[in-house]
């Protein structure tokens, strides 16, 4: 998978056989882009992903401590927002914007709190765990490599949490990072993706990957043993992220916004958006080429074998090693995630994780496109506030990721793929 680069004279890392995308399906609809949040009707409405999450970035804030996390409901178009026990200050004003108020018994507090107590107690190989909204507790998921001595640790750890705080769920697969396979980037016997290209902040034109990927080799290629094109200028695996900034050697080289979706297909990347559970993502993989899913878990932990990483999305679209750093991304075009890893493959399925892009950037000092925002979310102009950051999400003192925060809403799975097809088998 790639974006386009196109040196002075040819156009390099063409994009694996992917399955297509209709063109049509690119000119998406931006219908309640601007629904106003202060009608008479205290009954829910329904609202566009894109809506709901830009109203959610002005309403979480608003709402304090009583805020305990959101998600999209995209059966019902409406946006769902837990308010902590009977605040009926805080409910009211959810209901009068249109939104639905959920009644819920774990505050922000109490899941930071117990997400710090996973870390000290079950920093296991084989384990991750994220917030779920939509149960308002913590999802503790077990590979098959949790069992014995490991499992009853686990276990033990969950259930000091107390009851109602945290679930366990065991995953068929093996949590791996997706290093090899594919035929993207190469590098020191390595394959990876490519995911977004980018400006850095000397100007540099460049593109980010897997931090994993970047703490492999220093220099990258568009072909297996062919002469580098770029070379890591800064990569973080393990620890508070996965992700890579790689510069193109040639700085004459143009690196558009673009996905390469297969079939002579792309996608404009128009800016950066924050993930949020219920909303719909593509990822685009140099292995498995498109596929699609939901995005399940925010501010993930996950503990690979090379160590632990945090601050990941987790999801159940699938892929395979070879997918590591390639784009996970919204039907509007907005930048959301790195390939990190997961367990599975796109026969059985399985959880992926993917490191945020709006982290990255911020990180790295980069931005999307020449004449994009900040590293901080802004994207080239067309995110409208969507992607804005809520500030209940921000990183707790101790380095542990807040683990109730969605931070905005994207776009849900309403009425079908709208073009995007998914790869089959």
């Amino acid at each position: 998978m790639s974006h386009r680069r196109i040196p002075k004279r040819k156009a390099v890392l063409a994009g694996a056989g992917a399955v297509g995308i209709a063109a049509a399906a690119v000119l998406l609809p931006q219908a309640n882009a601007s629904q106003s949040d202060s009608g008479a009707d205290a009954s829910p409405r329904a609202m566009s992903a894109a809506s709901a999450q830009n109203l959610l970035s002005r309403l979480g804030p608003e709402l304090g401590d009583a805020y305990a996390g959101a998600y999209y409901d995209a059966g019902k178009k409406q946006l769902v927002v837990n308010v902590v026990g009977a605040d009926d200050e805080a409910t009211d004003r959810v209901t009068e914007t249109g939104a639905v108020a959920r009644s819920v018994e774990n505050s922000m507090g109490e899941l930071r709190s117990a997400a710090g107590t996973l870390a000290a107690k079950a920093t296991i190989p084989g384990t991750a765990w994220a917030v779920d909204p939509r149960t308002n507790q913590i999802l503790v998921t077990a590979d098959r490599t949790v069992r014995g001595e490991r499992w009853d640790r686990l276990e033990a750890a969950v259930g000091s949490l107390g009851s109602g705080t945290a679930r366990i769920e065991k995953s068929a697969g093996e949590f791996r990072t997706f290093l090899e396979g594919g035929d993207a980037i190469f590098g020191g016997g390595a394959r990876c993706s490519l995911g977004f290209n980018v400006t850095a902040q000397n100007g540099a034109p460049g593109f980010l990957t897997a931090g994993h990927c970047g703490v492999a080799t220093a220099q990258w290629s568009e072909n297996q043993g062919g002469a580098p094109i770029g070379t890591v200028q800064a990569a973080t695996f393990p620890g508070e992220g996965d992700f890579a900034l790689v510069t193109y050697d040639d700085p004459a080289t143009q690196a558009p916004s673009t996905v390469d979706l297969g079939n002579g297909q792309t996608l404009d990347i128009v800016g950066v958006g924050d993930a949020a559970v219920g909303q719909q993502v593509f990822r685009m993989g140099s292995t498995t080429g498109l596929d699609d899913g939901q995005v399940t878990g925010l501010n993930a932990t996950v503990n690979y074998p090379e160590g632990t990483v945090t601050g990941l999305i987790q999801t159940d679209v699938c892929a395979e090693p070879g997918d590591s750093g390639g784009a996970m991304f919204t039907r509007e075009g907005l930048a959301v995630g790195l390939t990190s890893g997961g367990s599975g493959d796109c026969t059985s399925g399985g959880e992926t994780f993917f490191q945020p892009v709006t982290t990255a950037l911020a990180a790295v000092g980069a931005q999307i496109g020449a004449g994009a925002g900040n590293g901080s979310g802004a994207g080239s102009g067309a995110q409208d506030a969507a992607g804005a950051q809520d500030a209940a999400g921000a990183q707790d003192a101790g380095g542990a990721n807040d683990a109730g925060a969605v931070n905005g809403v994207g776009d849900g799975q309403d009425g079908g793929d709208d073009g995007f097809a998914r790869r089959q088998g």
